[in-house]
């Protein structure tokens, strides 16, 4: 009980220095808030695409085929029309949870933090700690090796796991950043 006050003077403090409030205006914070809801929506397609087709396509392939495809897509993806978004999603919801925490009294507050935790874990938290270890034991393989075949085996399985995981969170994100918009739309 006690921590919880000390937890809510020290929030309080932060909002009365306005730290975050006064470096972001109301358009600012709602370019943020769409600029959000836009990545995670865009950032779902890319991993939809994955979980609904791309992955079921390289299975089909033989071994050698389907590592030396999958190598060359985790190549091209480090690009930065895709890193401006899927780690400019991540900058966002960083301040978007912040912000929340700040504003908790906002009617909104509880679907932007909601929303940002599960970009940020869910999808982002998600890529580092499985889908890019992963992607990163593909990479030191060769294709047309007996190894390279057993690994591409569990490959597909676990990352398309995780890779449903990323999706369905960035479905969820985009979703609950959205009604927070809306929310907000309707009550100004």
């Amino acid at each position: 009980m006690r921590s919880h006050r000390l937890i809510f003077k020290l929030l309080k403090w932060l909002e009365d220095k306005a730290m975050l409030q006064n470096l972001i205006t109301q358009q600012h914070y709602f370019v943020l808030k769409l600029f959000s809801a836009l990545g995670c929506g865009l950032i779902a397609g890319v991993f939809f695409a994955f979980s609904s087709f791309v992955m079921s396509a390289l299975a089909r392939l033989q071994p050698a085929q389907g590592i030396a495809a999958m190598q060359a897509i985790n190549i091209t993806v480090i690009n930065p029309l895709f890193m401006v978004v899927f780690l400019g999603t991540t900058a966002a919801c960083i301040l978007l949870s912040i912000s929340s925490l700040l504003k908790w009294y906002q009617p909104d507050a509880t679907y932007l933090l909601l929303g940002s935790l599960l970009y940020l874990i869910g999808t982002f938290g998600v890529t580092i700690v499985f889908n890019v270890p992963l992607n990163e034991a593909l990479a030191k393989v060769e294709p047309d090796t007996t190894i390279g075949a057993s690994l591409w085996s569990s490959y597909l399985t676990n990352w398309t796991i995780w890779n449903h995981i990323r999706t369905a969170t960035a479905v969820a994100a985009a979703a609950l950043l959205t009604i927070a918009l809306c929310y907000r739309a309707t009550k100004s």
